[in-house]
């Protein structure tokens, strides 16, 4: 018998965890919402952390918009028209409510990772009282001239007559779209997504019960046509805009909201406002952008806008996991550079950035192979699908671009530095990509795909120089 120590069997505590364990471990510790230090824990695991809550957060608003659609589809042309129209509408709204929630986000997360969470608290109370100030304003207009509002949109005069009810309603209660954006951001800059997860996903689940409970007046409710759309949605998110609050007056996040943080702080507030004006430029860029490239696109015919309708919703779902990652990154950027650790700041960008370029390359890959059959589950018809399957194809290609461009595109808005951003999306969107689009196809006449590839084109340049600008580092420097 030799005298070497004997095997013993050691208790599953002292064994080194298998990474599938960890990593599975981790998922479920995102989804409850376990307590990290997001300036001390493993960049992998906190970028899991908050990027996981924040890709669910995003299904569920996607299963609700098209829920949504599809009960006021039963009502007709002219209720679609109107929640298509109004919509329109609140995409500006939208702008701003996120250029606000970006400024506060960014200011939450400063001062979080310098370890005070009272003037984190002051900041995300600044936020709500600015967001309800331009929200009230926006209301108060939008409930007197709505049927104006919608004449002006092109609606004929029976959608104005049987619509107006349901835009005064939506841009009436936008307060609960202003405040569910921006105190679900005051949680992410907080660390705290898995919080914000569970307030969208309360707000959409009631959304998704309510809606056709007041547009058909399914028992006890009243039957409300295409305005109980805008009864249920407004009632659902102001639901979860009640539960934000006692979150926040409960203290059972990471954010403590007490009585003596909710006086108006004029200087704190304008240092707010001051760093959302940035923000919003970028948002609203972004949409008129689109807007323009919709125009663009609608000279080429139906057939060709809703091939780009359908191409550019599977688009905007299977990047679902990308944009989590670039969210997950801002927070980890502001946090850390509020603990004063720039470099792992920066590393934080780039392990994000590495991971959505690889899991892009993969979508990508896979609309090469796949567009025809993922086209067929929305379209049978062979000329919209023809531009669909096109469209996929054509951007894809610049995938491994748009990983890193969305990446570090928000980690500037996570730093504070509002303003590059904003520059990029002007040089690239307005600059470049529009004049681009429409020479090419219009007096170029190379036909709808030049106008696919300069969206590739566009988007790749994004990156490159988002990436650019990002390395020369002004971004660490950036007070706020």
């Amino acid at each position: 018998m030799t005298e070497s120590s004997p095997t013993v069997a050691l208790p599953n505590s002292t064994l080194p965890a298998q990474p599938r364990t960890r990593i599975l471990r981790t998922l479920a510790d995102a989804v409850r919402g376990v307590e990290t230090d997001l300036t001390e824990a493993p960049l992998g695991r906190a970028l899991l952390m908050l990027a996981i809550p924040m890709i669910l957060e995003m299904v569920m608003e996607s299963v609700f918009a098209m829920v949504d659609v599809y009960w006021v589809a039963h009502l007709g042309a002219r209720a679609v028209a109107t929640v298509g129209l109004t919509e329109s509408m609140m995409m500006i709204i939208y702008s701003l409510a996120m250029g606000v929630s970006i400024g506060a986000m960014a200011l939450v997360a400063r001062r979080i990772g310098e370890k005070d969470a009272d003037a984190a608290a002051s900041v995300a109370v600044q936020g709500i009282w600015l967001g309800l100030i331009m929200a009230l304003t926006i209301g108060v207009a939008g409930v007197l001239f709505a049927p104006r509002l919608l004449a002006l949109m092109g609606a004929d005069a029976e959608v104005v007559r049987d619509g107006s009810s349901f835009t005064r309603v939506m841009l009436g209660g936008n307060a609960t779209v202003f405040l569910l954006f921006l105190i679900n951001s005051v949680f992410r800059g907080a660390g705290d997504a898995a919080q914000a997860m569970r307030v969208l996903w309360l707000g959409n689940a009631l959304n998704i019960v309510l809606g056709p409970l007041f547009i058909f007046g399914i028992g006890p409710f009243p039957e409300l046509g295409v305005t109980g759309a805008a009864v249920g949605t407004t009632l659902g998110r102001g639901i979860a805009v009640l539960y934000q609050l006692w979150v926040l007056r409960q203290g059972t996040g990471k954010l403590v909201v007490t009585r003596a943080h909710v006086r108006v702080q004029p200087r704190l507030m304008a240092s707010v406002f001051k760093l959302s004006l940035s923000a919003t430029g970028q948002m609203l860029i972004s949409m008129t952008s689109y807007i323009a490239l919709m125009r663009i696109l609608s000279g080429f015919g139906s057939a060709t806008l809703a091939g780009y309708t359908i191409g550019f919703r599977i688009f905007m779902f299977a990047i679902l996991p990308a944009f989590g990652l670039a969210n997950a990154a801002a927070t980890l950027v502001g946090q850390n550079l509020g603990a004063q650790r720039p470099e792992r700041a920066e590393a934080s960008v780039w392990r994000a950035s590495n991971v959505s370029a690889g899991f892009l390359c993969t979508v990508g890959v896979g609309f090469l192979l796949g567009a025809p059959w993922l086209v067929s589950l929305f379209t049978h018809e062979p000329e919209v699908a023809r531009h669909a399957v096109s469209y996929l194809r054509i951007v894809s290609l610049g995938f491994p671009f748009y990983g890193y461009g969305m990446v570090v595109s928000q980690s500037f808005n996570g730093a504070g530095d509002t303003r590059t951003p904003t520059l990029i999306n002007l040089l690239v969107f307005w600059a470049l990509q529009i004049p681009l689009a429409s020479g090419l196809s219009h007096y170029l006449t190379l036909g709808v795909e030049s106008i696919f590839a300069t969206l590739a084109f566009s988007f790749s340049v994004f990156a490159v120089v988002s990436v650019l600008a990002f390395r020369r580092g002004n971004w660490k420097r950036v007070k706020v």
